[in-house]
């Protein structure tokens, strides 16, 4: 009898570990830490803070997300977020972790941003005067959120599989942009191209994920007006 209620007693205690352990797992999942992200390098349902804030304010921005940017990662920002990575070829599961975040433009705790375009020499202003001129060359003119979406079907290339997986590899593929061979990618952008490719750099694409686009009154490839338009901004055609 003896051994008996020992062994009740070591299961009851047990039990009661099992449960402390799972309280704690499940606490460390929801409860944001004192910068406001759940795990350090990730933004996700249950997270809080000004980071959060800054990532629903984009949200709205774009389109994505309605109502007031609360800094509280709810069922709604979610939501937003998964549109997001959808049309701009992410892993649509809601969680914003490193690839999210740069195409969003954020800073997570433990991870560095694509964002900064005002250093000199460094890869991210680099490629933010690159794709500027490739906006002003291809684009100036257009309607502004044209030119944006110029500037997004770079980036989407470069996420693409099928494409250089680098800004100047997509830009100087042969044959991919007129303003290459036109020598019009040397002319010097204006604001409106330099904003244009910061936006589209923070995240912004009105192509909603297109890899081409073409003008349907100047165009001549076959292959290229054979393909199913999804939309048109401006002069542009988006496919």
């Amino acid at each position: 009898m003896q051994i008996q209620k020992n062994t009740t007693a070591a299961t009851k205690i047990l039990l009661i570990l099992l449960a402390m352990i799972l309280l704690a797992g499940l606490l460390a999942y929801f409860l944001p830490t004192d910068n406001g992200v759940a795990d350090a390098a990730v933004l996700k349902q249950g997270s809080s803070g000004a980071t959060v804030k800054t990532m629903q304010t984009k949200l709205i921005n774009w389109g994505y997300l309605t109502g007031k940017a609360d800094g509280i990662f709810g069922s709604k920002t979610k939501a937003a977020v998964i549109k997001f990575q959808r049309n701009n070829g992410l892993t649509a599961d809601g969680i914003v972790g490193t690839k999210t975040a740069q195409a969003m433009g954020l800073k997570l705790s433990g991870s560095s941003s694509s964002n900064n375009t005002s250093g000199g020499g460094n890869s991210s202003s680099t490629d933010l005067n690159l794709l500027a001129r490739v906006v002003y060359g291809e684009a100036r003119g257009e309607p502004y959120t044209g030119q944006v979406a110029v500037a997004a079907v770079v980036l989407n290339r470069v996420r693409s599989s099928s494409f250089p997986n680098t800004i100047a590899g997509v830009i100087y593929q042969s044959g991919a942009f007129d303003c290459v061979p036109d020598g019009q990618i040397n002319l010097t952008p204006n604001q409106s191209a330099y904003n244009a490719a910061r936006d589209a750099l923070n995240g912004w694409d009105p192509s909603y994920g297109c890899l081409f686009y073409y003008n349907p009154r100047t165009a001549t490839s076959k292959w290229m007006l054979s393909r199913t338009v999804k939309l048109n901004i401006g002069n542009h055609a988006f496919c």
